[in-house]
């Protein structure tokens, strides 16, 4: 009986990349393939959500973004040692398509496949070439964008199919939007896979300036960090308003889905499980991202109606409370706004990708 195909996913870092390469592991473990995940000990730390049937190898990877000299100097040893031990395991398992999702922890995957001539292909989530993503650009077969357009180097054609979400952002794709009115709303605020300090500054405090008859009506859930759960806790228990505040929220999906509103950075997953779900936002764009990827990523959703941008320069207490005022006593205009979401949504993106490494696999 000949042995299913075997697909490796080379992704790390931050929910950002592991994300859409658990919706490639769903996707393809129903398509017959065999799936390895490698990733380094940082990007195992977002792996409890994939599929138990995948395999997660973990490599020696590293960042120069991190740390001291010591820690900066170590960083090619550590990404050597780690291309190194990739390579031995891929002369004997031999896969047939390597895809990278971006992020330190993809370069020995990446290094390795590209330098034994197997099959590869990148995604970019974002709508600017991260990194990792540009090292290997014009080493790959194929290029998938998530975001539209994707600044590309010269000569190189990227597809466009979406960022792939995980199934159980796919289940609610659609789901159905209680517009805001004289009843408990809820509000989602989400900084990333670790929140975001800027929002724990703001939003309390943006909260806080809302109307009394508006504010009773608020339950917010909002990620921040762990140092700042405490903080953000007290501060909502002082203006009365009720609020889960955790570093992490499990059930994402559940919580987006119950939202009237969504507050978060841009990240390009972010994006993507908004749009899919279908839900207003106001989008706070990472100011410290180099490329300004985030704001990119927000595009298409703020053109379409969807989303609201606030720049960080832009994101003060003040700014905030009259957009979410605005936007929690106007019905229709939520409802048009969620409608516009749900219209940029790429429900085929896994599949989509799914075809395209197949069609590699098939041509190796």
């Amino acid at each position: 009986m000949k042995n299913p195909p075997l697909l490796v996913l080379a992704a790390g870092g931050t929910g950002g990349h592991m994300f859409p390469a658990q919706a490639m592991a769903e996707v393809m473990l129903k398509r017959g393939w065999r799936v390895v995940l490698s990733t380094d000990a940082r990007g195992a730390r977002y792996t409890s959500g994939f599929p138990s049937e995948v395999e997660i190898e973990q490599v020696s990877s590293a960042t120069f973004a991190k740390g001291g000299l010591l820690s900066k100097i170590m960083v090619p040893i550590r990404i050597a040692i780690g291309v190194t031990a990739a390579r031995r395991k891929m002369r004997w398992t031999r896969p047939n398509v390597v895809v990278g999702f971006g992020g330190y922890p993809a370069i020995p995957a990446m290094a390795a496949a590209t330098s034994l001539g197997i099959p590869c292909m990148l995604h970019e989530q974002n709508g600017v070439l991260g990194r990792v993503n540009q090292l290997f650009a014009s080493r790959v077969n194929q290029i998938a964008c998530g975001t539209w357009p994707t600044k590309l180097p010269d000569g190189l054609t990227g597809h466009h199919i979406g960022n792939p979400v995980r199934q159980e952002i796919l289940d609610r794709h659609g789901a159905g939007y209680i517009a805001p009115g004289d009843y408990p709303m809820d509000v989602l605020v989400i900084g990333g896979s670790q929140g975001a300090r800027i929002l724990s500054d703001v939003v309390p405090a943006a909260v806080g300036l809302l109307p009394g008859s508006l504010r009773q009506n608020l339950r917010i859930s909002q990620q921040a960090r762990e140092e700042d759960c405490s903080r953000v806790e007290q501060a909502y228990a002082e203006i009365g308003v009720r609020a889960d505040v955790q570093p992490f929220f499990k059930d994402i999906p559940d919580r987006m889905s119950q939202a009237q509103l969504v507050i978060s950075r841009s990240g390009a997953s972010s994006v993507a499980d908004i749009a899919m779900i279908g839900r207003p936002a106001i989008f706070v764009p990472l100011a410290a991202a180099k490329r300004d990827e985030q704001t990119a990523n927000a595009r298409e959703l703020v053109q379409a109606g969807a989303a609201q941008l606030l720049l960080e320069f832009d994101f003060t207490p003040e700014a905030l409370a009259d957009e979410i005022q605005e936007l929690l006593t106007n019905s229709a205009q939520t409802q048009s706004m969620a409608d516009a979401a749900l219209g940029c949504a790429k429900p085929e993106a896994a599949n989509d990708l799914a075809d395209m490494i197949q069609v590699l696999a098939g041509d190796s």
